[in-house]
């Protein structure tokens, strides 16, 4: 997919006037110039400066220098002056994701290097791995570090590295995976090291993490899973971007020179408020036995309405929550998706009540994802319950449509 211009009058002899261009069959030569110039006889053309030559090759070399270009000048009575070689390697390096949004890794994708909206739209998508799929307590998974169980990998999005080529060439060239050090806090990368029983996953790109270079490369795919570690935010628009360099290494301990950089992007998918007109699934519900304020009588005509429903319901008790019956104002409900995965994620707010830890002890799990948000260096007022946070049904406004629906949140007057 790349091309290689030409400089031929770098070796052109003084008394040079013409040149012709001949190539092994798997080397397309391209002459790029003026509708007023032409070639000469003998498919020859003048030696103009404005006369471009390019060279594409779409065949992995079996051997090193097992292409050729050959460049010969002619002088004033055609006599053949000097001939110039030029030996070409065509290897592949190839860094592949789900850029048409399939669920499946396709290669050879254009600009990979680009994400766009909509239906129509490429780029890949990929989820902050927020649920916990590992048995016992702790963090989420992206909070581990590592991989701790297959489901876990369902909530990444696969890479491939795809290498093609002579052996000689990789022997002597470096690949290295990197990502920028301003994306390196928000995805981690994991490698699928095949050579072990189980497969074993090594944490090759992220936090502190910014470049890895692959041992024994040769013809074949390097999978990798990503994850993201961040929402999109302030002063963060979801996009990451990684790279895989083929470098040139002269020295053993000199920095190597970069001949071909293939890049992909990938955009964290936000999280997404889930409207109340949605057909409901499960129902939390605080239980208050003591005294006056006991709401047994509710909970029992909510249990007949919900059987009904053929919904589930969850009653959290009063030793879970903390006597703090106001769980309308701790949590909000909405989910990520991405083509090959998506699952629900409750948004814990921070009020931090006698609910503050209800979300991460009791609902995040395998499948079932986690965040909060706090206001950094602002106390927190009333406005920040989420009693006070809503997202509309789908509508339109002015024109405009919100097919997920428009996030309202109340604020103090002055407004």
């Amino acid at each position: 997919g790349t091309t290689w211009a030409l400089l031929c009058s770098r070796c052109t002899p003084r008394a040079a006037t013409s040149f012709d261009v001949h190539a092994t069959p798997a080397v397309t030569v391209h002459v790029i110039h003026s509708p007023t110039t032409r070639p000469m006889m003998d498919s020859r053309w003048p030696l103009d400066p404005d006369i471009e030559v390019v060279v594409t090759i779409d065949v992995t070399s079996r051997t090193v220098n097992d292409n050729k270009v050959k460049i010969s000048y002619y002088g004033r009575e055609g006599n053949e002056l000097a001939v110039a070689w030029l030996y070409l390697t065509c290897v592949e390096v190839s860094l592949d994701v789900d850029w048409s949004r399939s669920g499946r890794v396709k290669g050879k994708g254009k600009d990979k290097a680009k994400w766009t909206w909509g239906p129509d739209g490429q780029g890949a998508v990929l989820l902050v791995n927020c649920d916990r799929d590992s048995p016992g307590k702790g963090d989420t998974d992206s909070g581990q570090g590592v991989i701790r169980s297959p489901a876990d990998l369902q909530d990444m999005s696969m890479m491939l590295l795809r290498t093609q080529g002579p052996s000689a060439t990789f022997a002597e060239y470096q690949v290295v995976l990197h990502v920028p050090e301003s994306d390196s806090d928000k995805v981690r990368v994991f490698h699928a090291v095949r050579g072990e029983s189980p497969t074993h996953y090594k944490a090759v790109l992220g936090p502190d993490k910014l470049s890895y270079v692959l041992d024994h490369v040769g013809n074949g795919e390097n999978t990798f899973y990503v994850e993201g570690l961040a929402f999109p935010d302030k002063g963060f628009s979801g996009v990451v971007s990684i790279s895989a360099s083929l470098l040139e290494v002269p020295h053993k301990n000199s920095p190597g020179t970069p001949i071909f950089t293939d890049t992909v992007v990938f955009r964290v998918a936000p999280w997404i408020m889930t409207p109340n007109t949605q057909q409901p699934l499960e129902v939390f519900v605080c239980s208050i036995k003591q005294g006056s304020d006991s709401n047994e009588a509710f909970l029992e005509g909510l249990r007949v309405l919900l059987r009904k429903a053929n919904c589930k319901l969850t009653i959290c008790s009063e030793q879970d929550t903390r006597s703090d019956r106001w769980i309308q104002d701790e949590l909000e409900f909405g989910y990520v998706e991405a083509p090959h995965k998506s699952f629900p994620v409750v948004f814990d707010s921070p009020r931090n009540r006698g609910l503050k830890d209800f979300a991460f002890k009791k609902i995040l799990g395998p499948d079932f994802g986690y965040v909060t948000r706090e206001p950094p260096g602002k106390s927190i007022s009333s406005l920040d319950s989420f009693g006070n946070l809503d997202v509309s049904p789908p509508v339109t406004v002015r024109g405009k449509e919100y097919p997920l629906g428009r996030i309202l949140i109340g604020s103090a007057l002055p407004w």
